[in-house]
């Protein structure tokens, strides 16, 4: 075998496990370990550090891509039948996380949305920091925290706030966009945390964006009286915007809202085929 079959292999088990615990499928984890073992293949890893990592990094976002793409058919595939053993196959390891990861934490796993369930599978059952996961999302490490912080009231029983969160968190967009559309500064700053920040990926700074404002004062400057063409969306089951030219999503608008107030306004503009717009 060549290095990289040798790495693979001892791979395996735990990339068998990351897609297990995101697709709650033994049949759909092995075929999206085998969809990593043929990126791998065919890409050019000589200037890769970490190896392990990246192929992490390449399962989590073919797992992402199925959870997408079965949400969107609005599929509901249950958990894994009785009697299907469960791949992770270190003793150990199934001990240690035997409690968190049971059959009733798949059946939970699966209401959440793709990007909340993979922030919250990758960070708390696999231990990536937000900055590691950050990527494979094409979101901040911020916005991956709250993603995992949500997921993790829902597995905890709270459901039932998650989607209070949900509803004041799509009030609080709808406002800023329309105080922003209008030119209400005052309105703005009022939505806006004291200490809000509005970042930008490198493809919005590249079209003119700041990358970072903070400050609610400088980030309501930003947007005051330049949301026109912004509209309403979701992203990743969540309210957001987005900016589109003769019909082509050009900047999607993310806004992580805390205690009422926008925390963060995140402006993407790369890679938009890899979020969860509805």
């Amino acid at each position: 075998m060549n290095d990289l079959t040798v790495i693979l292999e001892e791979q395996r088990t735990h990339l068998r496990a990351v897609a297990y615990r995101l697709l709650g499928s033994v049949h759909e984890a092995d075929d999206a370990v085998q969809e990593t073992w043929l990126r791998l293949e065919r890409s050019d890893v000589s200037d890769v550090d970490n190896l392990p990592a990246w192929l992490t990094t390449v399962v989590s976002r073919i797992c992402l891509d199925q959870l997408r793409s079965r949400a969107s058919r609005r599929e509901d595939l249950g958990v894994e039948p009785a009697g299907v053993p469960d791949p992770v196959t270190d003793p150990a390891a199934e001990a240690e996380h035997a409690d968190a990861v049971g059959r009733a934490l798949m059946v939970v796993l699966d209401t959440l949305a793709p990007a909340e369930r993979l922030a919250f599978c990758l960070h708390d059952l696999f231990g990536l920091s937000f900055d590691e996961i950050a990527p494979t999302l094409g979101r901040s490490s911020a916005a991956c925290r709250q993603l995992a912080s949500r997921a993790r009231r829902r597995v905890r029983g709270q459901g039932e706030a998650v989607e209070v969160d949900r509803a004041q968190q799509r009030e609080v967009v709808a406002a800023f966009l329309d105080a922003s559309r209008h030119g209400k500064f005052d309105r703005l700053v009022a939505l806006l945390d004291p200490e809000a920040v509005m970042s930008a990926d490198a493809a919005a700074v590249a079209m003119g964006s700041p990358a970072l404002l903070s400050g609610a004062d400088e980030v309501a400057r930003m947007f005051s009286g330049r949301a026109q063409a912004a509209r309403l969306t979701d992203l990743d089951g969540y309210a957001a915007a987005t900016w589109s030219v003769r019909g082509e999503v050009k900047v999607v608008l993310a806004f992580t809202v805390e205690n009422g107030l926008i925390r963060e306004v995140e402006l993407l503009a790369g890679d938009l085929e890899r979020l969860d717009l509805r």
